[in-house]
């Protein structure tokens, strides 16, 4: 069957979906029951063998300690089974309710703002955003490219960039594990993955209001939940979460100005009025729901419903896109506007009557609209020694934006004016099983599939070109338009053997393989006559490639536990990145297939370490070691002179490093809790070397890593063959996002105020050495070593009903890239002794803000 027959439509998605949910319950409830005692996930207490339905959002405490202060462990899902923090072999960063409320970790940014070696760059464009573990991630230019860290919620994998903007709130726990983990969590997973866990009915009635407001953007922010049983075998939970920006985090500094477009055929100029854009740039509101059911009619058996839904909407999706260094000081395009590291970008309206005519554009308002919604069904069936599971998904969402493309306030025909509507669907579902047998053998075994579909359109009016003989009137204005497809299919079977080979020794190996076919295509449908004759854009020449890519993931990992308070392990990993085709890539004369298509990506490595909790469960202290060899890696670059995309293979990286993590709660001050990380993280490129082709299609092996824009010889770049692209070898460089030392250190203490009111206050620190944010080696770009502060106060009853509540975001409001790209139209001579670096544009995390907020409960 192939993919086009998989999604058909809509409707045909929904009624595989419900076909296969429905087959997996019937498979499900036709096995025999056996009873099996489970330990109460709202005590916390487990059995020697945990129930995998305790997964749902559990978090475990020891009794001893929940009574008299100590460490609390929290449950994790990291081998697709449920284990403590302390117990799983792998490197993991777990937080559950309570940690992510602290500080309102309400969504992806956020979380990795206060989580070192964690960074998310949002972009405008291309993919959207980039996630990086431990330097390793994916550029933001192209939309074709997958996440090297693969987010997973509920079960579910999403790996598209933009899943950024979803709305991630009432959340049971959320996982960080860092490394390659493909063998439970497939394709993309090879820096890592976020692992999320939404919350689920409680077995009493329970009401969460909230309502808060932040200062400095004036931003309303309002979360209901209601939840609790509908009957003795049925439970409900609803939530929803919106809120408002009055005022902004970024100040658009930009100007009215002029943009003058030039007919083709006639030369008459005609100026049009480019109006400045919002100057609370980045200004959004956003609203999410979502509907959990749960049904428990046995003992053994489980199942989940969630369908959740959301909106987001900004009035620029570059706002945070910062001119931030300059080889002049100033904009090359707008001298009035000075480059530094401040909190505000520049931008311009669409020209109204130019917006009339463009798809996408409305009446000229730069924003960005995203919309999603998905279903996930989980069925869980628990025998004596078996447990069967079933996730199936189905999940949309679509991206439309208008956007100052050029990123800075400027008149004259340089002015990009760009619309874009992507969309992606995608549905899956996967079946495991596990065996809990007391004998030293045990098994997990499952099988994967997924079917997706990306659709992108794009259209750009740039360089002051018009044409009243387009063959469209939406072309008029047009330098040139993209159409674009991708149709995936991937299926995969993996398995996992566990050998107790003593009582504390464990040794442990599985392998993935994966099959997966993408289909797409691309098409300019139209180009400006100009750019035609100057061999920028190739227009109606559709290319087409049916990739077919196939790949096994062996793991291997070593447990040693000599006592309930020390874990010893070691692990063989390997992980593969999905090859694809880059859906926003541009086609000249000189380009062709290769420039679109790219090979998987794959990973390789050992990781080991030691967990520990001391002096009768007061201080936990693990050290992790690792080291990994990527191979192949995808680089996506823009060439900023020209306003153009390529997607290569370009060579290898290797990231090894140290992290030593502790916590401690003294039983003697209950309510106090200390905690901090020391990270060592070398992430540096091997050789980039590959085949690289100049004109007439001669191609020789040399160093094929995209050059920097404006980046000289003597820097390292260099033309190898007449008509090739100036190229680089990587070798030793940093990549992206990869600060050498990383560290944090906080501290929280809960007490009681009186017998009526008890008071709790946090504090945590993040220091990050300095990095380069961008994939290219570019020096321009680095970003100095910083501090940022985050702190809490709250007030609150003794019975929780009621509670006040400061949260504080960067305190220290510090300045800092999480990506970037060198500025459209800026910048010359690329491996010339006279080449002219491109102003940097820096995607740059939120300054300071300062959330107030009040919580009601009953």
């Amino acid at each position: 069957m192939n993919t086009r027959q998989i999604i058909a439509g809509d409707a045909a998605v929904r009624r595989r979906w419900l076909l296969g949910t429905a087959l997996a319950g019937i498979a499900l409830s036709a096995t025999p029951a056996f009873a099996q005692a489970v330990g109460d996930p709202a005590a916390g207490t487990t059995t020697e063998q945990p129930s995998a339905a305790l997964a749902q959002g559990a978090v475990a405490a020891p009794g001893e300690a929940a009574d008299t202060g100590g460490l609390e462990d929290i449950v994790v899902t990291a081998r697709k089974r449920v284990e403590t923090t302390q117990d799983v072999p792998v490197s993991v960063t777990a937080l559950g309710p309570a940690q992510l409320q602290r500080y309102d970790l309400s969504n992806l940014e956020r979380v990795a703002a206060s989580t070192p070696q964690f960074v998310i760059g949002r972009a405008p464009s291309g993919s959207g955003a980039t996630l990086v573990l431990r330097g390793i991630g994916s550029n933001t230019t192209s939309i074709g490219l997958e996440q090297s860290v693969a987010v997973v919620v509920d079960g579910v994998y999403y790996g598209q960039g933009r899943v950024i903007n979803e709305g991630f709130f009432d959340l049971g726990r959320l996982e960080i594990l860092k490394g390659p983990q493909s063998l439970f969590f497939g394709k993309n997973a090879t820096a890592g993955v976020v692992s999320i866990t939404t919350a689920d009915p409680t077995d009493r009635r329970e009401f969460i209001g909230r309502l808060g407001y932040e200062v400095r953007s004036q931003q309303l922010i309002g979360e209901a939940i209601g939840s609790g049983p509908l009957s003795d075998t049925l439970g409900i939970r609803i939530g929803v979460r919106a809120t408002k920006m009055y005022d902004s985090f970024f100040k658009n500094i930009g100007n009215d100005v002029i943009y003058p477009t030039t007919e083709f055929t006639s030369r008459v100029v005609t100026p049009h009025a480019s109006a400045v854009g919002p100057r609370d740039a980045g200004k959004s509101k956003d609203i999410y729901g979502r509907v959990t059911l749960k049904w428990t009619p046995t003992d053994q058996f489980t199942a989940t419903l969630k369908a959740n839904a959301g909106a987001n909407d900004s009035n620029n999706p570059g706002a945070s896109s910062v001119l931030y260094n300059c080889p002049r000081g100033v904009s090359q395009l707008n001298p009035a506007i000075r480059c530094g590291r401040k909190f505000v970008s520049s931008s311009n309206r669409v020209p109204a009557d130019i917006a009339a005519t463009l798809p996408f554009a409305g009446d000229g308002t730069t924003g960005n609209t995203y919309k999603s919604w998905a279903t996930t069904l989980n069925l869980n069936y628990e025998l004596d020694d078996v447990t069967f599971t079933s996730v199936t998904n189905y999940n949309s969402n679509r991206n439309t934006f208008i956007f100052d493309g050029d990123s800075v306030s400027a008149g004259g025909p340089v002015g990009v004016y760009a619309t874009e509507r992507s969309s992606f669907k995608a549905f899956s579902s996967e079946f495991r099983a596990l065996t809990t047998y007391d004998g030293p053998i045990n098994v997990l075994v499952g099988g994967y599939y997924q079917s997706t579909k990306r659709v992108y359109n794009a259209f750009t009016a740039s360089g002051g070109l018009e044409n009243v003989n387009a063959p469209q009137p939406f072309q008029r204005y047009l330098a040139n338009s993209k159409n674009s497809e991708t149709e995936g299919e991937t299926i995969a079977g993996f398995g996992q053997v566990t050998w107790k080979i003593f009582k504390n020794l464990e040794a442990a190996a599985g392998v993935r393989y994966t099959h997966e076919t993408k289909d797409s295509y691309f098409i300019q449908p139209y180009s400006h006559p100009t750019r035609v004759a100057q061999g920028i854009f190739l227009p109606n020449v559709r290319i087409a490639a049916d990739q077919t890519f196939t790949n096994w993931s062996p793991e291997a990992t070593l447990t040693y536990k000599p006592t309930r308070d020390l874990t010893i392990y070691g692990a063989y990993k390997t992980a593969y990145k999905s090859g694809g085709f880059s859906n926003s890539g541009i086609l000249s004369p000189s380009a062709g297939l290769d420039d679109f298509t790219f090979d998987p990506e794959k990973a390789r490595g050992f990781e080991g370490g030691v967990k520990s909790t001391l002096f009768d469960r007061q201080l936990r202290l693990n050290l992790g070691i690792y080291t990994y060899k990527f191979e192949n890696l995808q680089l996506d670059f823009f060439n900023s002179p020209v306003f153009a995309f390529s997607t290569i293979n370009a060579g290898s990286a290797r990231s090894r490093g140290v992290e030593l993590e502790f916590e401690y709660a003294p039983r003697t001050l209950e309510g106090l809790n200390l905690r901090g990380s020391l990270n060592y993280n070398r992430a540096r490129y091997g050789d980039t070397i590959g085949p690289v082709t100049g004109t007439g299609g001669t191609s020789i092996v040399g160093p094929n890593a995209p050059c920097y824009t404006g980046q000289a010889p003597a820097a390292g770049c260099t033309i190898l063959i007449p008509g090739a692209r100036p190229t680089q070898n990587l070798k030793g460089l940093a990549t992206a996002n990869a600060p050498l030392w990383t560290a944090s250190l906080g501290a929280s203490y809960d007490f009681p105020l009186s017998d009526n009111l008890k008071l709790s206050l946090s504090t945590d620190a993040r220091y990050s050495a300095s990095y380069i944010p961008t994939a290219f080696g570019n020096p321009n770009t680095r970003q100095p070593k910083y501090i940022n502060l985050d702190a809490s106060v709250r007030i609150r009853t003794a019975d929780d009903m009621l509670e006040f509540a400061a949260i504080g975001k960067n305190l220290t409001n510090r300045f800092y890239a999480t990506g970037g790209t060198d500025a459209p139209s800026t910048g010359a001579r690329t491996g010339t002794v006279t080449g002219l670096l491109a102003d940097q544009i820096g995607f740059i995390s939120l300054p300071r803000s300062v959330q107030l907020q009040v919580t009601v409960r009953y």
